[in-house]
């Protein structure tokens, strides 16, 4: 066997390892039924409804914090049908407005649609978590790149939600975000 066919065989099965470790070892290994039967049942209408606090952090590829947000979110239900505003200030001084549109299934999926998203979030809530995918257009003056994303949220002991979300490109993590949201009255 030649060195070049030893590169390219090293190489296959470099990535090959790595895809297998994101698929069954990784944030995205995770389904919605892990957590059928894990803490509290989320209800999108019940716990993201009414005002809400958001508080958050952004980290850049290289693990680091690269931004900081507080958010204040105003979301209404119709029966299987809201809609969630979103108010962000970021620690630059910077601000940023959303408006989500979220149609239930009667099977726990969920359809969300906002005006930055390329296509339409499809996602699932499944006892104590909620799992949602959509391409996300960043603005201008974030390069205006389109991202795939992959969210989670999880519904505490306490009501409040933990959402940790990642950001890629072509297949490769550019950003994760963590962030609280949990209802305005009680924070």
């Amino acid at each position: 066997m030649t060195g070049l066919a030893i590169f390219v065989l090293g190489l296959l099965v470099a990535f090959a390892a790595v895809a297998l470790k994101d698929r069954y070892l990784g944030f995205k290994a995770q389904g919605p039924g892990d957590y059928a039967n894990a803490g509290p049942d989320i209800d999108l209408r019940r716990h993201l409804n009414g005002p809400i606090l958001c508080e958050g952090v952004i980290y850049g590829p290289t693990g680091r914090v690269t931004s900081r947000f507080v958010a204040d979110f105003d979301a209404t239900w119709e029966g299987d049908k809201g809609q969630m505003t979103e108010e962000f200030t970021y620690d630059s001084g910077a601000t940023q407005s959303r408006i989500w549109t979220f149609s239930l299934g009667n099977d726990g999926t969920i359809r969300a649609d906002a005006p930055d998203l390329v296509g339409s979030g499809h996602g699932m809530q499944m006892g104590s978590a909620i799992h949602l995918r959509y391409r996300i257009r960043l603005p201008a003056d974030s390069g205006g790149h389109v991202l795939d994303v992959t969210d989670w949220m999880y519904l505490m002991e306490n009501g409040a939600i933990m959402n940790r979300s990642q950001f890629s490109k072509f297949g490769i993590k550019v950003a994760e975000l963590v962030a609280t949201m949990r209802p305005k009255e009680a924070a």
